[in-house]
């Protein structure tokens, strides 16, 4: 399940078939299924670029439990002081259930969780929604396989996924995805008018303790041409992160 931010690109490599014999389905069970570790846990920043070059960097840390069933994932924005102890928390289910999110805003001295229809809205300012900071599981979309090609020397698959339910923010996605280790590389999301709304582009990721890590992120919101670059640093995996961590108690009490 998803390391950070969401958007959905982690992978496993489960099957033993031919990797030439992947059906668009089975690369994305790959993606979604892959082993990050009991837990994860490290700083995050996130730099906003707005069309005219103007840049916000905010910081955050951030706290990750998986027990194979449920992802749970907190995030504390530390600075600057304007969005200073705003916290957001999401739980993602391997049965195919949809996220539950919650963020605490401090100022209203109040947690609310996000509703199905406020998924769509964007992050703290940022070209994350709600939604793309979850886990999407495989089953909610049709997946198509669409070639294989080479981006930044990476042999990818290519794969074409179109929501099942008619109400989505998104009419499809396109994703590439690493052949050698099933790390989603680029998405493509289209709104509903089939225009290209946004690029989510992988920059950087290694392995830690033994699991894939990205570290790296750009989404490009192309129709407005506005930038959020996450990085993620200070990794450290199984540390034993409690359960305690991932209670509405929890997100008021700060990082």
């Amino acid at each position: 399940m998803l390391t950070m931010l969401t958007l959905a690109f982690l992978v496993t490599g489960f099957s033993n078939q031919s990797n030439a014999q992947l059906t668009g389905q089975q690369i994305m069970e790959k993606v979604y299924y892959n082993p990050s570790g009991d837990d994860t846990q490290g700083k995050l920043s996130m730099t906003l670029t707005n069309n005219r070059g103007e840049e916000r960097v905010r910081t955050l840390t951030q706290y990750i439990k998986d027990d194979g069933k449920v992802e749970k994932k907190i995030m504390y924005f530390l600075s600057p002081a304007d969005v200073r102890n705003t916290s957001f928390m999401n739980w993602s289910y391997t049965d195919g259930r949809g996220d539950d999110q919650w963020i605490y805003l401090p100022a209203l001295k109040r947690t609310r969780r996000i509703s199905s229809d406020g998924k769509s809205d964007y992050f703290m300012g940022s070209d994350f929604t709600y939604d793309d900071l979850g886990d999407r599981h495989p089953n909610q979309d049709s997946h198509k396989l669409l070639r294989e090609e080479t981006i930044d020397g990476q042999a990818c698959y290519v794969v074409e996924s179109t929501p099942k339910e008619d109400d989505y923010m998104y009419s499809k996605t396109i994703t590439w995805v690493m052949k050698d280790n099933f790390l989603g590389l680029k998405r493509e999301f289209y709104d509903d008018r089939d225009r290209l709304l946004k690029v989510l582009s992988i920059k950087d990721f290694k392995k830690i303790d033994g699991f894939w890590t990205i570290l790296e992120t750009e989404m490009h919101n192309v129709q407005r041409d506005h930038k959020t670059i996450m990085k993620f640093t200070d990794v450290k995996k199984n540390k034993g992160i409690p359960e305690s961590r991932f209670t509405e108690r929890s997100m008021t009490l700060g990082g």
